[in-house]
């Protein structure tokens, strides 16, 4: 059996694997070490990768972001930022019909803003959004929906972890990416607030309506979420005003929402060391499938395998265009199976090169970031995909009374808002490039 054999039978063995439970960062290690072995005859090669390929990984200035963005979440939970979110949103649009559920989608969006993990953000906005969805009649299979849905705006709207893995995967500019994803943000947060609008005209029974809010008392609310804004320009601006790296502007958030957390009263020894000790967790599980799809790639560069397909496909004579569509749908079945970074980190090394083959009509870089940005709102959708969406089980774990079917129901209203968004975002280059200088 050839390399290239065994690079393009190493893809269904990795899948099986996963399928199996297998960790996704143990599979595709797996998968890169015996592949490496098979092609080399022997294990030296990939013992030696197994010292090589750590180090190289592991001291990646760019990958000390992650730890950074998840500590600036978990101190912004602690600091009462997602309660203040959600309830300036909701005294502003609670009073309309599915007020409620816009209002959770709003804080979500500003939590993500904060926080660069889908299921962190939806995990939190959960815990203070769902007992009020509930309290003014929602029905519990859209409200789950809603929560699901509003928590993918956590990796899409900056600072977002996939996002930088991205951007090291492919040597792409870490603030350009991140301000690429602005527009786009903002466009799925008012798509999910039109999907919400709709369903609740086609199904009338499934949202309360609450009382107005005095406008004093919402002005009152909007002032509480100064530090959410504080943080956010901070980090922000200072990364576009080049005053520092994006490193270093998740280090400058995580102290910000620290400090917050520490005056309201949130932040204690012993939450101090939850939150690094979640950090650390969730830090290692990451490093570990980066390192686990380093070694794949690395076996798979050996084999040729993302080259040949590449050229493969460019001598097919397909448009540019059908080739995007057929990777695109390709993440959204994906989607229904696995989770995002691991989606990422397995597919990114083969589908790169085949893009970057293309004409688009774009610079190589403007493309690079088109297409990063494509690939996460796609990822997204798969977040919240029956039959797998992990966003759903998350958010449906939480309301165990509500049957998942229910959740399944809903959830497609936001399904087809992400799915035009694609479209519009395909057709449309320049809403994603635009802000790019």
């Amino acid at each position: 059996m050839s390399n290239l054999e065994i690079g393009i039978w190493s893809f269904p063995a990795l899948l099986l694997l996963i399928f199996l439970r297998v960790p996704i960062g143990l599979a595709m290690f797996s998968a890169g070490f015996a592949g490496m072995w098979l092609t080399m005859g022997n294990t030296k090669l990939p013992m030696a990768q197994l010292k090589d390929l750590a180090y190289s990984q592991f001291s990646n200035y760019s990958l000390s972001i992650v730890p950074m963005f998840l500590l600036m979440g978990y101190f912004a939970t602690l600091g009462g930022m997602s309660q203040a979110l959600f309830k300036a949103a909701e005294n502003f649009l609670g009073h309309r019909r599915g007020g409620v559920a816009m209002a959770a989608i709003g804080a979500c969006a500003g939590f993500g803003a904060i926080c660069g993990s889908s299921l962190a953000t939806a995990a939190t906005m959960s815990r203070v959004s769902l007992p009020e969805l509930k309290r003014y009649g929602y029905d519990g299979g859209f409200a789950t929906a809603t929560l699901a849905a509003g928590g993918t705006l956590g990796i899409l709207i900056p600072p977002s972890v996939v996002l930088v893995i991205y951007a090291i995967l492919t040597e792409q500019n870490i603030a350009k990416l991140f301000l690429a994803a602005f527009v786009p943000g903002i466009l799925a947060a008012i798509g999910y607030m039109v999907a919400v609008s709709i369903y609740v005209r086609v199904n009338p029974e499934s949202a309360g309506v609450r009382e107005p809010v005095p406008m004093g008392e919402r002005f009152r609310a909007l002032v509480d979420v100064w530090p959410v804004l504080l943080v956010f320009l901070a980090v922000v601006g200072g990364i576009y005003g080049g005053i520092f790296t994006p490193t270093e502007g998740a280090a400058v958030g995580a102290l910000g929402t620290g400090i917050i957390a520490l005056v309201n009263g949130g932040l204690t020894w012993r939450t101090l060391l939850d939150s690094f000790t979640d950090t650390a967790r969730s830090s290692a599980m990451i490093f570990f499938i980066v390192l686990g799809a380093a070694f794949y790639n690395a076996f798979l560069a050996r084999t040729r395998v993302p080259q040949e397909l590449s050229e493969w496909v460019v001598g097919l004579g397909l448009t540019p265009i059908a080739v995007l569509a057929a990777i695109l749908v390709i993440y959204l079945i994906l989607g229904c199976f696995m989770d995002s970074l691991s989606m990422i980190l397995l597919t990114i090394p083969i589908f790169f090169p085949v893009i970057m083959a293309m004409d688009f009509g774009l610079s190589p870089e403007h493309t690079a970031i088109w297409f990063g940005i494509l690939v996460l709102i796609v990822v997204e959708v798969g977040l919240i995909t029956p039959p797998v969406g992990m966003n759903l089980f998350v958010i449906n774990a939480m309301s165990p009374e509500t049957p998942m079917v229910s959740t399944y129901r809903a959830v497609l209203y936001y399904v087809v808002s992400d799915l035009l968004r694609v479209v519009v975002l395909v057709a449309f280059p320049a809403i994603t490039l635009f802000l790019l200088p």
